[in-house]
């Protein structure tokens, strides 16, 4: 919740928006200040502390550069390091969110807003800060987890960036493509973000970690008493994100009986919970993804095409890392300080040496593999400069069997740092199939999917 005795100061050139700000804050915190012209807000905030200013980025007409909005963002910084700052614009876009953040905006907004969203925004921001080790002003926030995955600069990328922008706010099905690690799921997270849907529930499945009997009753809900452990009713995961968006992960490792189930749902727009014989209303937006090459799945027999015509209303493929090295450098820092921020630890520098040695990489994990190599790098250094020998990789190829022995000298890394290589690296040469991971590590599913856990996979 936001803190009732937070002072909150608004700045928009727009009376409605100044109006409807007023209106929702009101009853949420101590005091609400409006203010239409940005030339008033320094003597605004001489005259009294603000904990949090919601900043509107552009106030000429015909402007939407966001210039202003960064001008003014600096003097409120350069008046009071610890003020959180709000930008909000009706002409954003991802890189103008990461630009917002790198200038010392605690987060970024885009109009129209969800009230819940904004709220969420506000009692973030408004969480106590912690300052760095060396006693420096405090770090900011980092911004939405989605946003990663469409950092970057690389002609790919933007393209990526410029689907996402048209497709978000249709209700097209949407099927994502690419290799694992690329980023699917935060692409689909972003996807609801930027919908119409967004206030509405955002609900996941992992789809080929259901088996064939729990398929049906995952999805589609099952009724009290209809098989041996159905104790209560339950509504799946269609039923529950009604109104909202459905993400179906890893659709191209489901067997055809599922994939009939399926498109039985979608082209009925209803479902029938296991046990009942009752259909129930569903009105969803579907987001899927697969890393298998689901055309040629099709070309083969193994999956129907007209499912994957379902699905795929707009496809968009997601670039390997190896393909974007210019973003390499760029996606390097920011994991940086995510992790120097969570640690509370100084913010590091990379040394050009570590910079080549980061670019020149295959990333056979892609961005997920970036992020742990600069993760491990970030806590286990030495320095405050990153230098090659903090970043060490190894090809699947060279892991060691699930159990097997290591010495020192082989594997320097702590035993839980060794378990937890050696399972992602057998889920990525399976292509996420976990079920072959766990077999090739001598696991249950079950007990893989609880070493998943306890390393944060």
């Amino acid at each position: 919740m936001i803190p009732k005795h937070a002072r909150i100061l608004v700045v928009d050139d727009e009376p409605d928006v100044l109006f409807a700000l007023k209106l929702l804050l009101k009853t949420e915190v101590r005091e609400v200040v409006t203010e239409k012209n940005p030339e008033l807000l320094l003597s605004l905030l001489r005259q009294q502390h603000f904990d949090a200013v919601l900043l509107d980025m552009n106030y000429r007409s015909g402007q939407a550069t966001g210039n202003e909005g960064f001008y003014w963002l600096g003097r409120i910084l350069e008046h009071d390091p610890t003020t959180a700052v709000i930008l909000i614009t009706a002409y954003g876009d991802v890189r103008t969110a990461v630009r917002a953040l790198k200038a010392g905006a605690t987060d970024f907004l885009l109009k129209p807003w969800h009230n819940d969203q904004l709220l969420q925004t506000l009692t973030t921001a408004l969480q106590p800060k912690t300052g760095s080790k060396s006693g420096s002003s405090p770090k900011k926030q980092v911004g939405p987890a989605a946003a990663i995955a469409l950092l970057g600069e690389s002609d790919a990328m933007q393209e990526v960036r410029a689907i996402i922008e048209k497709v978000a706010p249709t209700e097209a099905n949407v099927l994502l493509l690419g290799e694992n690690g690329t980023g699917k799921e935060l692409v689909a997270k972003s996807l609801h973000e930027q919908s119409r849907r967004a206030a509405r529930p955002y609900v996941a499945a992992d789809v080929a970690a259901l088996s064939e009997g729990l398929f049906e009753s995952e999805l589609f809900g099952h009724t009290k008493g209809a098989f041996t452990d159905a104790q209560a009713s339950r509504v799946g995961r269609f039923e529950a994100a009604t109104g909202g968006t459905l993400f179906l992960d890893e659709i191209g490792n489901i067997g055809l009986p599922q994939q009939a189930k399926l498109l039985t749902a979608l082209q009925n727009r209803q479902v029938v919970p296991v046990g009942s014989n009752v259909p129930v209303p569903v009105d969803i937006r579907l987001l899927s993804a697969t890393n298998a090459p689901l055309h040629a799945l099709v070309a083969r027999g193994t999956f129907r095409q007209d499912l994957m015509y379902r699905l795929n209303t707009v496809e968009i493929t997601l670039p390997p890392l190896r393909e974007r090295a210019d973003d390499v450098q760029l996606l390097a820092r920011h994991f940086a300080q995510v992790y120097a921020a969570r640690n509370r630890q100084p913010e590091p520098e990379f040394s050009a040496a570590a910079l080549r040695k980061l670019r020149e990489h295959t990333w056979p994990g892609n961005v997920r593999e970036l992020q742990h190599a600069v993760e491990r790098a970030v806590i286990l250094a030495v320095g405050p400069v990153l230098l090659p020998a903090d970043f060490s990789f190894r090809s699947p190829e060279s892991a060691p069997a699930f159990g097997a022995a290591a010495t020192v000298a082989e594997q320097p890394l702590p035993l839980l740092e060794v378990e937890k290589n050696t399972i992602r690296q057998a889920i990525e040469r399976h292509q996420g199939n976990l079920t072959k991971a766990a077999k090739e590590l001598g696991l249950t599913r079950t007990a893989l999917y609880r070493r998943l856990d306890k390393h944060d996979i």
